[in-house]
Formats: C-alpha cells, structure tokens, sequence
C-alpha cells in the first residue's frame, strides 16, 4: 500500500521535482518506506512506497517497462500477480522485480485498459504512456483504494487525498456547499464530490483518460450482475461459498511482512479468523477494541473466538475522551464523514500496526449476505405501512421512551417516522440522517444545496428489474460500501502504515454470492442465513445468532453526560457553524430534545461536530 501523486500540464509548461515533493510530504502515513518521482517535461508522477511484496530497493515506484515507454504508480495489492506474471512470462517478457506493479506494468502495456478485467485485488494507479503522451488512472471495482484529482484548463492534477492536491497552487481551497447539503443527509459525501470545490473522486470501476492536449474520457469497466441466479442445492451453496471464501483468504496472507486479523467477535471477522487458522501453521495475531459500555462493548465474544482459536489476542478499550480526535480525524478523513465508528477503528489501527504491518478484517459480509437492518425492516415493508393507529402508538412510545427511557420505544418511534407508502421513499427514510424539512431549518437560506437530490433514488430505480433485496444490495454496494465503509477503513489504517485486506470483498467472491437466491441471504427474520449455516461449522453459536451491538461510539449515552451537553453547546452553538450561518436555535433544540430523551438525535449532533471540526480544520 503507498500514497501516489502526480501532475500534467495541457501544454509546454514543465512540471518541476520541487511541485512532486510537495505533494509527496502530505502522503508520508501513507508509504513511510521509501519514495521516487519521475519528471517528463509537462508531467511528474510522485510515489510514495509502504513496502508489504518485495521489500528490495527494486520495488521502488515510479517503475517502467524494459524500454521507459511506460512509467506507473500505483496503490494497492494485486492478489493474483503471481499467476499475471507467469502468464506473462511465457509470452516473452522479463521481470527485473518480484513486485505486483511491474506485472501492472506489461499487462498495460500488452492489453490496454482491458487489463483492468484481470485483476484480482485493490487498486489505485496512473500510467503514463510517453508515446501517446497519455495519462491513464483506473480505480479497483468497489473503491478500496481511493483516488482523488482536480482539473482545469491548464493542468490535471490527482493523488491517493485531496489535502495532496491542495498543495498545488493551481487549487483554490473553496467549500462545495451541494457537498455539505449530502453530507447532511447521508453521513457522507457521495462520489463524485469530496466537500471541496472542483476536486473529484474518480468512481470505483472506473478509469479515465487524459490527453496532453486537456481531453478527458471517463469510462465504467465493471458492475455488478445480481440479475444470473445458479440453481443449486442449500448443501453444494454451502460448500461452494466457504471453498471461495477459503480461496479469497490464502491469496490474501501472501506477505513478507508480519501479518494478523481485526476480530469484532461478530459472525464476519469471527469466521475469517477461524478459516484463517485452518491455513497458518502458528497462532494468528488478533487486535479488537470495545467499550466501557456493556450495551456496545462486543469484547467477550471477541475472546471466545479467539480462546477455541488460541491466538495471540489483544483488547483496546475505547473512552468517553474520543472526541479528542476529533481534529485529528478531520485533518486525515480530510472530507466530511459522519461515521463515529471511525474513532474506534482508528483505535484499532493505531494498536495493531504496533505488531503487524497487514490485517484482514471481516468487511463486506453484510453487503455480500444482507446483514444491514434495513433489509429485514424493507422486507416487512408491505405489512409495517398497514399498521393501525400508527400516530397513537407513536405517541405512546415516545412517552415510554421520555419516562422510562427504554431502548425498544426509542426502536419503534423510528420505524414509524420511515414507514411511507412506497418502497423507495420509506428506504429513503431509513437511509438518511435528517428529513427536508429538519434540514431547511438548520442550513443558511443563502447557500446551494444539492444539485442531485435524487441521486440515490434514481441508482434504486436502475436496477427496479432485480428482486427486492437485491436492489437494496446493489445500491449499498454503489453508495453506502464504498463513500463510508472503505473510506473509514482506508484513511484509518493508512494513517499508520497499515494495510488491509477484506476477503469477502473479493470480487469472484461478490460475483458468486450475487448468484445466491435472495432467500438464502434473508429468510424470514434471519440475516445472512447461509453464512450463519456455515459459520456454525466453525464459531461458537453465540456469536453467531446474537443481537448485533455494532462498532460505533455510544454517542446516544454519552450525549446525555453533563460534560458532553456543555461542549456540544459550546461547539456547535458558539464556534464554526454559527459563522458560516447556521441555525443555531434549532440545533439548541435537537440538543435539549436529547438530553430530556424527547427524541434521540446523537448521529445528527455528531455530524455537526465532525462538521465543525472540519470548516476549523480546512477553512
């Protein structure tokens, strides 16, 4: 894993070493082994190197072909090179490494874009080709690595994160305030934007082409097809499903550095690590983190694994004194990002890059076997909207909630503020973080608001020919997967020379279970049924079919502290947001409802301390 960089000019003008350098001082958490830039007049390509395959000096980036007609770098890891290279080989040419980029290198070369389709892994990187004067970026199919650029008239510039673009002073540093509106309702922002002005996010399965002369072509290389359904017995999809995912994990554990698992003790990283025991010959390392709060804290089931296991184990407890990363984590996250489980996973990566330089996780398990909440409550929606006298046991359960604070009441004053008469709409409800009209009254009337309002429905109505849980899976896997799952796993990880690596997010692995029959995934009540089948081969049943705690701060708690009311009020009433023209009566009051637990409005608050941070940090 590295941090790449680079910068072309549309005309005559050079780009000098000392523009490379700058951009390079930003990404050094990103690779802090070694670097290299490569200069060819109106271009310069920046590397800088984490060095997991090949830690010889000849794993040095940029790297080119035999004749320097070709020069690359690149982020990521290619799981199948191996093979690539062999293949390769037999056609002629000769490595002068034992690196996966060199292998990039000749298949681009050899095949062109095409190339793309023979990659197993997760990937971010530029081409330069000096004969065509071309540059070409590609990005891996779900967004594991990211890549970010910015272009005007004059100049391309791109890099593994945009504070590497801003370096360059050809970049004005402007709020995106259609950015701001989306992060407001999702938690994150939504590719193509990033929260700044004219800085971009290139699209998982996508890769562009830009010519020296400014022209630029922007093409799709992958999807996902859930619409091909295999007609197979419940025992031979057992089978099949674990033999794929014992695949996916022994090309994963290829590394000349030390190597462990993040262990959560829920069914995903559980199963992961157990079938990864089954394939090393010493005890795996494994890393988890958990909470003073029993209601979060998944700790003990983590040990259970971990004991039939007997790996080498450690626990990172995680306290109420988070939100002092706050500045730290708008500086790396670098765009808005509304997910308060990125404070406990960069506890988590911060732990385990003490003892290992590689982890594999348990990512993607849920969008490969629906394990989200929202299916199960989209697949009763037909039934939930013909509730009687919805408005009279909504008030009932908002005045348990009020006197006796229970949990459950909390549970059924949501499901009835989403329930609306279509699909889409009570998924639009379920998904986002505040409601138009909550919105209108907390964002200042003189800035833009989204130019895509509908941008989730129109991904929901794309794919209207899949089965119901499908759809929804599709448009996680375009949305939801890689704009907050992956960024939070990448930045945080990155931030301290970590890389990981997440077999269910293996794209043969995605392909066959996009093939599994809906009911296999979701019946009745039950998530990820099949997984569960087979995870009972190898994890103790209480992992399996427990009540899912989770990875995100206790924020509903701890927003009711005396200590927390004081700094939301003294933040989010009297710093950033007050300036930039934000109704600061209506948040008072999200926060007054809070705390006498008239309503639980702890990820919206938290988005508007991320929010505030992050206007301190960048503006």
């Amino acid at each position: 894993m590295c941090g790449i960089a680079g910068k072309l000019f549309f005309g005559s003008q050079k780009v000098e070493s000392s523009e490379i350098q700058k951009m390079l001082k930003t990404l050094v958490h990103r690779g802090p082994d070694d670097e290299g830039i490569f200069l060819d007049n109106n271009l310069g390509l920046g590397h800088k190197r984490l060095a997991i395959i090949d830690l010889s000096s000849q794993g040095r980036q940029p790297i080119s072909d035999a004749e320097g007609k070709f020069w690359l770098t690149y982020d990521g890891e290619i799981y199948n090179y191996q093979e690539l290279r062999r293949q390769l080989e037999k056609e002629g040419t000769k490595f002068k490494s034992k690196t996966d980029s060199e292998v990039i290198i000749y298949l681009y070369r050899q095949y062109g874009p095409e190339m793309l389709t023979m990659l197993r892994g997760m990937f971010a990187f530029a081409i330069w080709d000096k004969q065509k004067q071309e540059l070409f970026l590609a990005r891996d199919r779900l967004g594991q690595k990211p890549l970010k650029y910015f272009y005007n008239q004059n100049c391309f510039i791109f890099a593994s994160e945009l504070k590497t673009i801003l370096t360059q002073k050809e970049v004005k540093k402007e709020i995106d305030w259609s950015a701001i509106d989306e992060f407001l309702i999702y938690s994150y922002v939504p590719t193509p934007k990033t929260g700044f002005q004219n800085i971009k996010k290139l699209p998982p399965a996508h890769y562009l082409i830009i010519k020296a002369d400014g022209n630029i072509q922007l093409q799709r290389w992958w999807r996902l097809d859930f619409s091909q359904k295999l007609k197979l017995k419940e025992n031979e999809w057992e089978q099949i499903i674990t033999e794929k995912l014992i695949e996916s994990i022994k090309i994963r554990l290829q590394s000349d550095v030390p190597l462990g698992a993040h262990l959560s003790g829920r069914i995903d990283s559980s199963l992961i690590v157990a079938l990864m025991a089954g394939e090393s010959s010493s005890p795996i390392k494994t890393y988890s983190v958990g909470f003073g709060e029993r209601d979060y804290n998944e700790l003990p089931f983590a040990r259970k694994v971990a004991k039939r296991y007997r790996t080498d184990h450690q626990e990172i407890i995680v306290n109420s004194d988070a939100l002092e990363l706050l500045p730290k984590l708008a500086y790396y996250y670098e765009e808005p990002f509304g997910d308060s489980s990125a404070v406990p996973n960069w506890h988590l990566m911060q732990a385990t890059r003490q003892h290992i330089a590689v982890a594999l996780n348990g990512d993607g398990g849920d969008e490969n076997f629906a394990g989200y909440d929202r299916y199960r409550v989209m697949q009763w929606h037909r039934w939930l909207k013909l509730l009687p006298a919805q408005s009279l046991l909504k008030k009932s359960a908002q005045k348990i909630y009020y006197y006796l604070h229970w949990h459950k009441a909390k549970k059924i004053i949501q499901l009835l503020d989403i329930l609306a008469p279509t699909r889409l709409d009570t998924f639009l409800r379920l998904i986002n973080a505040i409601n138009q009209t909550e919105k209108q009254q907390l964002l200042p009337t003189d800035k833009p608001t989204s130019d895509r309002p509908n941008f989730l429905a129109q991904k929901f109505q794309a794919v209207a020919h899949f089965s119901p849980l499908d759809q929804l899976l599709w448009v996680g896997i375009n949305s939801h997967l890689p704009d907050n799952l992956l960024v939070k796993i990448d930045i945080a990880s990155m931030a301290h020379s970590l890389e990981v690596r997440s077999p269910f997010l293996d794209h043969e692995f995605m392909e066959l279970t996009a093939k599994l029959p809906p009911h296999l995934k979701l019946r009745g009540n039950i998530k990820k049924y099949l997984l569960k089948k087979i995870a009972a081969r190898f994890i103790p049943e209480e992992c399996i079919y427990r009540r899912k705690q989770g990875f995100s701060l206790p924020l509903e708690h701890w927003f009711r502290k005396k200590n927390y009311l004081d700094l939301l009020r003294t933040k989010l009433l009297h710093d950033r947001l007050p300036l930039y023209g934000f109704n600061t009566q209506f948040i008072g009051r999200l926060i007054e409802e809070h705390r006498s637990f008239r309503a639980d409005h702890s990820r919206l608050l938290w988005n508007l301390l991320y929010l505030n941070e992050w206007f301190k940090v960048w503006f």
